[in-house]
């Protein structure tokens, strides 16, 4: 008797679940991933170009004419440093930063790069290669944006060029 329940109830249970979907009931789906976008190069170039990005140490400056690159960096009791290079843009999203850093013990060669991508209208921003996207700039701003670090103004040039003649006084 128990052996023919079950042969009774399997063949009710099939349409019940049917009828379950088509009147609304969503079956369980993979969470779908949604993927980036990469920028264009135009798009990251247009976020870089005549602008300084701020940090809390200093800051870098992205002139147009040339590429050109500025950067100054002071993190306190006279450890300072500037760069002096080009950089430039990839149709992957990137922009890359080839600079010289010069302290005033010795000077390198650096090369930093970041990604940009777009999900709808939010644009994210990672160091490359490992770094964690974190969202550069809102459709509507928002404070805590990075992109809100980006500045018209250059108050690295001059700050650059000074430690230069400093460190060249000295040699």
């Amino acid at each position: 008797m128990k052996g023919s329940l079950k042969v009774i109830a399997l063949p009710l249970l099939v349409p019940l679940a049917a009828a379950a979907v088509y009147f609304g009931a969503e079956p369980v789906k993979a969470k779908m991933e949604v993927k980036p976008k990469p920028l264009s190069a135009y798009e990251v170039y247009s976020l870089y170009r005549n602008k300084t990005w701020e940090w809390s140490t200093g800051g870098a400056r992205f002139e147009a004419h040339g590429r050109k690159l500025v950067a100054f960096v002071d993190k306190g009791k006279g450890d300072r440093s500037f760069a002096e290079g080009n950089w430039y843009v990839s149709d992957l999203g990137m922009m890359c930063m080839q600079a010289t850093w010069t302290t005033s013990a010795n000077a390198g060669n650096a090369r930093s790069c970041f990604g940009h991508a777009r999900i709808g209208d939010t644009v994210y921003q990672r160091k490359v290669p490992n770094g964690k996207w974190y969202v550069f700039s809102h459709a509507k701003p928002r404070a805590g944006d990075e992109y809100k670090r980006f500045v018209a103004h250059d108050n690295i040039t001059a700050k650059a060029l000074r430690l230069k003649e400093q460190f060249l006084a000295k040699k």
